[in-house]
């Protein structure tokens, strides 16, 4: 029988056999080559680098008798010192390369530093730079002041190295922006001083199961700030940066016409592409909205106060001899404060100031033959400054309790909420002739005995509360009792969500795991936490807990801009530098550094 011989054949996907790799020896010297690291030959003369495969000496002596013919017939010892030239030369090579890349990343740090500061870009080289030689020639020697000066820290070079890292900062914003279930928008426009209108915008999004919130923008309105214009440029940034507006979930805006306009206000722009948006008017401008009306009674007194204040203030001479008043009485204040009508804290710190020093304006006034000092000497005049003291103090306190970071909406409505309380509360309180929660105007009555009637200031202060009353349910209209659960799941319940987010309710309840957690962290922090256990409920709380609550934000940003661009500085473009300065997000200073050829200054 005939017998056949199967052969199998390798499979065709078999790894290949690793390569081998010729090792280098100390005689291929002879014809000029020393090894890289990798085992690669490199030529000790024209440092060229072949390939592994030509470490063999016939090709090592080809590469020596066709480019180098002349020193063909050298002895080895020329190609010593050839070797140690190169090492020598590699040497410097890295040295330089590592000061270069060192001073590159110093000149980012320093630029960082100025920008968060909001400090002009000059300052390096006339103040920073030189200090910083001054010290280290003065504790550590000539050498190393010498080093400072290769760092690049030119005024157009820290400016570019702001933009870059103001990029960086956006760069990174908008991945986590992108990478947010939902987003919220904050914005509000103002002018700066060289009469430039800049539009300011906000952010709070979802990152790593907690709320962030960082400044998206700064763009100047290039002509009119109308609704449609603010909105165009608002478009315009979401757009080029491929954000989702169906994912935008609240805008909160204060209340100018150009932003609540029914048809072409910003409000209703932004509703009109963004379907899940829910405007909310700035609490804060509410609050001051609320507290602006008063009686004629209180409102004479305020503006006849405000006449005292700028008769002094308006004039340095009478600032000054009214201070040297003050340090004779022994006052404890020696100046007043200028009332400023869009401050909100304003009246009440004015009024406060001008009560404390009564008794040293009205010798002033009197001085000066003032027809204002009379009613210094007016017990019933007195008496509504001290009422208008006490009643802006606790405006005061509702305002500030109302402003800051990472606040909500059922945080601030719950605020709004135990104040109007306190309107009823001291309402019935000063219409039965009560006042002592007014401490100054109970103080003024004591002092000024049973002598004097003041029915007829409880009278206007119980209209003045009853009407104030009226105007913050005016303003805040809102109901959110609806959403109690959202404030605390563990106590309140929810017959208003599906029979499915119940059932979600009771379990999260129920767990002992999580009311620790909710004890222990904030409001927003909770419910980011179980954004992957209960998606529904979360689902639900995001859409009243993400949206801004008020414009604080963007206000704090606005004094920091009139810090940033001054009369020295009105053409200066401050979109980066305001970013870098109010961003929490950290550039990342080691990348861009790689993607820069570094240099050193010269």
């Amino acid at each position: 029988m005939e017998k056949f011989l199967v052969r199998t054949n390798k499979p065709t996907d078999a790894p290949p056999a690793a390569k081998k790799l010729r090792r280098y020896d100390e005689a291929y010297l002879q014809f000029g080559f020393t090894a890289t690291a990798d085992l690669r030959p490199q030529c000790v003369v024209c440092a060229e680098v072949l390939a592994n495969d030509s470490m063999k000496p016939c090709k090592l002596k080809r590469h020596l008798e066709t480019k180098h013919a002349g020193i063909k017939n050298k002895p080895t010892e020329y190609f010593k010192r050839k070797l140690d030239g190169l090492h020598q030369q590699q040497a410097t090579i890295s040295v330089h390369s590592t000061v270069s890349k060192q001073c590159l990343e110093a000149s980012y740090v320093v630029a960082k530093r100025i920008g968060k500061l909001g400090k002009p870009h000059t300052i390096t080289e006339t103040l920073i730079l030189p200090a910083a030689q001054d010290m280290c020639r003065i504790m550590i020697g000539d050498s190393a002041a010498a080093k400072l000066g290769a760092v690049p820290l030119s005024n157009d070079t820290v400016a570019r190295r702001i933009v870059d890292m103001s990029n960086d900062i956006r760069e990174q914003l908008i991945e986590f922006v992108k990478k947010s279930p939902y987003y919220a928008l904050q914005l509000d426009e103002s002018t700066d001083i060289a009469g430039q209108a800049q539009l300011l915008t906000y952010v709070r999004y979802l990152r790593d199961k907690a709320i962030e919130e960082d400044v998206l923008f700064c763009r100047p309105l290039q002509s009119h700030t109308t609704g449609e214009a603010i909105f165009n440029v608002l478009d315009i940034f979401i757009r080029e940066n491929g954000l989702a507006w169906d994912r935008c979930i609240g805008l909160c805006t204060d209340g100018a016409q150009a932003m609540t306009g029914r048809e072409r206000g910003l409000a209703a722009r932004v509703q009109q592409v963004a379907p899940l948006v829910k405007w909310t008017h700035c609490m804060v401008h509410r609050e001051a909205l609320a507290a602006k009306k008063m009686p004629v009674l209180f409102d004479s007194v305020l503006n006849q106060s405000v006449k005292m204040i700028n008769l002094i203030k308006s004039r340095p001479l009478n600032t000054r001899l009214l201070g040297v008043l003050c340090q004779e009485m022994g006052s404890g204040h020696e100046q007043l404060l200028l009332h400023t009508e869009v401050r909100w804290l304003s009246r009440g710190r004015v009024l406060q100031r001008l009560y404390e020093l009564r008794e040293e304006v009205k010798w002033f006034l009197t001085e000066i033959k003032s027809d204002l000092a009379k009613h210094l000497d007016d017990t019933m005049w007195l008496a509504s400054l001290s009422y208008l003291v006490d009643i802006f103090d606790r405006l005061n306190g509702l305002n500030l309790s109302l402003q800051g970071r990472e606040t909500h909406i059922l945080l601030l409505a719950d605020k709004v909420h135990a104040f109007t309380q306190k309107l009823d509360l001291w309402h019935g309180r000063i219409s039965r002739g009560n006042c002592d929660m007014f401490p100054s105007l109970a103080d003024f009555i004591t002092d000024a005995g049973t002598s004097h009637n003041f029915s007829s200031l409880f009278q206007s202060a119980s209209e003045h509360l009853s009407a104030m009353r009226k105007q913050f349910a005016t303003y805040f209209k809102e109901d959110y009792s609806s959403f109690a659960w959202v404030r605390d799941p563990f106590v309140c319940t929810a017959n208003e969500l599906s029979i499915d987010m119940q059932e979600q309710l009771i379990e999260l309840k129920s767990d002992s795991r999580l009311k620790e957690l909710f004890s222990s962290c904030p409001l927003l922090s909770f419910w980011a936490a179980l954004m992957q256990e209960y998606p529904e409920l979360c689902d639900v709380a995001f859409k009243i807990l993400l949206p801004f609550a008020s414009t604080y934000l963007c206000e704090a940003g606005f004094s920091k801009m009139t810090a940033l661009k001054t009369k020295y500085r009105n053409r200066a473009q401050i979109e980066d530098d305001l970013r870098l300065c109010l961003s929490n997000i950290e550039p990342r200073i080691e990348d861009l550094c790689k993607a820069k050829q570094a240099q050193v200054s010269h």
